[in-house]
């Protein structure tokens, strides 16, 4: 069998016909001419090298699946349950209770059905809340891993396609939990939500929480101004002051390596403001800070390595081993694009949020607005109680962190270091043109405009 792994999760584990039989299914909905060619039967049996073979195969065979434009999941007997991570994880279909913790740390405990995917968890948790379902859109589920000190590390942002019970259960870990977070980066977006009680409420624990921990920026006076508006529940208020701190609606990630501008500095991720900001530490221990937008990102890839196993035949490296990184080709300058790498292992968590970050600025180039209905799915219906739970305000915020050490400002062409190619990789022979995200949003700004 085979393990297929989405956005490094194990999705599904599947035998060669089975995914023989999505290639014929395939085939007949979209034509031979259309679907890539699929790795093919063997008389005999398997060797080693063989097997292995096949497997980088059907890798590259699924991947160019996943990159076609606008194909459909394929219906078909059995097509569910051969392709369900449920059934991988051995998971029975019932009814149970998950847990989804909102910003302030309140507990919101929903009634799903193990098979239920995101959007149906989604919108039972509104439900719950009493969040109105034009406001649903606005906000995600994200897999987060809770630290020591009471903050949440991002795993990932939960997509369509998985089954949000299986995917916290699976990791056999308490510290693993699901919360409920605003999933766009626009602020301006954020009048819409405000206009709901229950939206305000969310978005108000939310800022909160991002001030506690230290993600937003906050000094002497602004958090007076801050606790006094709090003290007064002027929500809306605390909101738009909030707007205007340095790192408002930014996720801020673990830290991490990368390699600019020279090879090795450590660095404290933050996305936000369609852009990510590096505060990087420097070998002379200097802290400097600078940002790269993603309009002058070209594309950017994920690429994971795993060493060889010095174990016997068939053992398989543990999991710290495997190593993730995130690189993007950017535009220096006019007529210099230098790509930068950050080595961690949220590199999944960062991709997403840059794929999210250009899908907001398309739609809102396009005229398109965010303010969606909710999706219910005619085979969705959910049972859940009738009752409603009202968010909480958070507590009043602590004292600021007098001891946060200040950023120097990195130069405006962000420094000047050697090129990164694409051959330097180490499995620079397997990178196709599927492996790359292409950024509809990139712009080539000259010189003059840096």
């Amino acid at each position: 069998a085979y393990n297929i792994h989405v956005n490094g999760v194990l999705h599904c584990r599947v035998r060669y016909s089975q995914l023989l039989g999505l290639h014929e299914q395939l085939r007949k909905e979209y034509g031979a001419n259309v679907v890539p060619a699929f790795p093919p039967k063997k008389i005999f049996t398997l060797t080693p090298a063989e097997v292995e073979q096949r497997r980088e195969q059907l890798e590259k065979y699924m991947q160019a699946v996943c990159a076609a434009p606008g194909w459909s999941a394929v219906e078909g007997p059995g097509s569910q349950s051969h392709f369900s991570p449920q059934e991988t994880q051995q998971i029975p279909t019932e009814e149970v209770v998950l847990e989804v913790l909102l910003s302030n740390g309140q507990k919101v405990k929903v009634t799903i059905l193990t098979s239920d995917q995101t959007e149906d968890v989604l919108e039972a948790v509104a439900s719950k809340l009493d969040l109105p379902d034009d406001l649903v859109g606005y906000f995600s589920l994200f897999l987060v891993r809770e630290t020591a000190d009471g903050a949440f590390s991002f795993v990932r942002k939960l997509q369509e396609f998985e089954l949000p019970y299986v995917s916290v259960t699976s990791l056999h870990s308490p510290e693993f939990r699901i919360i409920l977070r605003k999933s766009y980066w626009d602020s301006s977006y954020d009048d819409d939500v405000m206009e709901h009680r229950v939206g305000l409420n969310l978005l108000y624990a939310q800022t909160v929480s991002d001030i506690e921990h230290g993600w937003i920026v906050v000094n002497k006076e602004q958090h007076r101004q801050l606790k006094s508006l709090q003290e007064k529940v002027s929500k809306k208020e605390f909101i738009r002051l909030a707007q205007t701190l340095k790192y408002y609606g930014y996720l801020k990630f673990d830290p991490c390596v990368t390699d600019f501008p020279e090879k090795g500095c450590h660095v404290v991720v933050s996305a936000g403001n369609n852009e990510l900001n590096f505060q990087v530490r420097l070998p002379s221990e200097q802290i400097k800070e600078g940002s790269f937008k993603v309009t002058r990102m070209r594309c950017w890839r994920v690429t994971s390595s795993v060493p060889m196993s010095n174990g016997p035949a068939g053992s398989s490296p543990g999991k710290s081993e495997v190593k993730l990184e995130l690189a993007f080709e950017y535009l220096m300058s006019k007529d210099r694009l230098q790509w930068v790498t950050i080595t961690s292992p949220q590199a999944i968590m960062l991709s997403i949020c840059l794929q999210s970050m250009v899908d907001e600025l398309m739609v809102k180039k396009s005229g398109g607005s965010i303010r969606k209905m909710f999706r219910r799915r005619a085979n969705g219906a959910l049972r859940r109680s009738d009752s409603q739970q009202a968010v909480k305000s958070p507590p009043l915020l602590d004292s600021p962190d007098a001891s946060r050490e200040p950023m120097a400002k990195l130069s405006s062409k962000l420094g000047s270091v050697s090129l990164r190619g694409i051959s330097h990789s180490s499995s620079a022979n397997d990178v196709g043109a599927n492996d790359f995200h292409g950024n509809y949003a990139f712009e080539g700004i000259g010189d003059e405009d840096l």
